[in-house]
């Protein structure tokens, strides 16, 4: 069994403080994927950088505090892929992939568009040239899992207040259509929908930090493994864990009966 868990820190530092790495130690996993570090090489511990007998890559951001992609692995990559190539993406942290024999598995950080217009639209730019490297993906013949905080809610049972926020960053229609080209164009699968079709309240993987949204479950699900069809369809279980928090999101755990990795 291959255990794949995906949690946005929001702030690796942070959640270290919360108790993130001593539950990490329980959770018998393989692989972690890890967004929105906000931390550089220089301020990364060696309990950060290699927790639990796993090996760390990150991909930080240049700006300090700021965004930054890790990925926790207990077996040595056959490649590490830091960024897309493209710089102002790549300065910003928010891809990294390693590869171990046939199969992918990618820690990614879409940007968010809901601080100001300027972000939204650097968001749509991310996504615009984005697309194309999914395809790309797709079409290797590689069995991929691409792990996340994706900034998007799919569809309307993904988040709580669905009414109120089609004119909000992350259920913007483009935003939605977006991600349904990933899926139905390109054939990608969403891993948890795969198992949970219908889940609504249970789905959540954030929520914000006002009014009251956790205590009252106004959440909304941004974290994702989006996977290629012969690995997604090994997928056995997929959790949300909520009982701890680490952070203002949710770790999502993915079991896959697979043994290549």
């Amino acid at each position: 069994m291959l255990r794949v868990i995906t949690l946005n820190l929001n702030g690796i530092r942070s959640a270290a403080s919360k108790g993130f790495y001593d539950w990490l130690a329980g959770q018998n996993a393989d692989v972690v994927c890890l967004q929105e570090l906000k931390a550089q090489h220089p301020d990364l511990t060696d309990a950060m950088r290699a927790p639990d007998s796993f090996a760390g890559y990150f991909h930080p951001a240049e700006k300090k505090g700021y965004s930054g992609v890790g990925l926790y692995t207990r077996r040595t990559p056959d490649r590490v892929v830091e960024g897309l190539g493209i710089a102002d993406i790549d300065a910003e942290g928010r891809f990294l992939q390693l590869d171990f024999g046939p199969l992918s598995i990618v820690s990614l950080y879409l940007p968010s568009g809901s601080s100001s217009e300027e972000r939204l639209q650097i968001k749509f730019g991310f996504m615009e040239r984005f697309l194309p490297h999914m395809a790309a993906l797709r079409a290797s013949g590689r069995e991929v899992i691409v792990c996340g905080d994706w900034n998007i809610a799919h569809k309307e049972i993904d988040l709580k207040n669905w009414k109120s926020n089609q004119k909000n960053s992350g259920f913007l229609p483009e935003e939605r259509a977006w991600l349904t080209r990933v899926i139905d164009e390109q054939g990608w699968v969403d891993v948890y929908r795969r198992l949970h079709p219908e889940t609504t309240d249970a789905c959540y993987t954030w929520w914000s930090n006002r009014g009251q949204a956790w205590a009252k479950n106004v959440g909304w699900r941004l974290d994702y493994q989006i996977a290629t069809p012969g690995i997604a369809e090994a997928a056995r279980a997929a959790a949300i864990y909520k009982d701890q928090r680490f952070s203002d999101h949710a770790p999502l755990i993915v079991d896959y009966d697979y043994a290549g990795a």
